[in-house]
């Protein structure tokens, strides 16, 4: 069993999620708005630990009324165990997970980083050689709770995540503008696929403006 997952992000028209500097803002207001009510509705988010050392974010509602209880559960993929001890993630603001991968696991917990995160309450999840397996990881989170979870990338992650079928849902804002750059991130980077035969096929089931911006959402199709 898995969480329903459902891949949000922000884009320009030419299917960039940051510069090759790293600059992301994308979104306009009305739609970080939107992300975070969706933040709201999930039991969890997830992101990849490049996505934490680019962004530092705190993956909490903040944008809209909430309450502290309405945070989702923080889920940040790092496999060589990297996240930063001063990470707002590992504020206590909201439950943090971080997933590591086994080779690099027994360093890892004889050092005072891991001493430190636990007495934060952070947990921690290994699975996996040298990368962590997502499949055991989903499954994870299914058994601890999180029935729904947003995934937040960045792009190697969103294409690690896809290529193993572990994308329900995919929500995008396209903003109105371009930045080019062979070297920006793109939605899905990785390795990609050798073939357009090989390619995820998605269904959109909704589409709407929000400000200036245009927001799409599809299905995932062939899982």
């Amino acid at each position: 069993m898995k969480p329903y997952v459902i891949l949000n992000a922000a884009m320009t028209l030419d299917g960039k999620i940051a510069t090759k500097t790293g600059s992301s803002n994308i979104s306009g207001e009305k739609d970080l708005k939107r992300v975070h009510e969706l933040r709201r509705e999930v039991d969890g988010i997830m992101v990849g630990i490049n996505t934490v050392i680019a962004d530092n974010p705190r993956l909490t509602v903040h944008k809209i009324d909430a309450n502290p209880e309405d945070n989702p559960v923080r889920v940040v993929v790092d496999s060589k165990c990297r996240t930063p001890i001063a990470a707002r993630i590992t504020n206590k603001d909201a439950k943090t997970i971080i997933a590591g991968a086994n080779d690099y696991k027994l360093e890892f917990i004889v050092s005072d980083r891991y001493a430190n995160f636990t007495k934060r309450g952070i947990d921690f999840f290994f699975s996996g050689d040298k990368r962590v397996d997502l499949k055991d990881l989903m499954n994870y989170l299914y058994e601890s709770g999180i029935k729904t979870l947003m995934l937040e990338g960045g792009s190697t992650l969103n294409f690690s995540m896809i290529k193993e079928g572990l994308i329900d849902e995919i929500r995008i804002c396209v903003a109105p503008f371009v930045v080019g750059g062979k070297d920006s991130h793109t939605l899905f980077d990785g390795e990609g696929f050798d073939t357009m035969d090989e390619g995820v096929r998605l269904e959109l089931f909704d589409s709407f403006k929000l400000g200036d911006d245009l927001i799409l959402q599809y299905k995932v199709l062939n899982k």
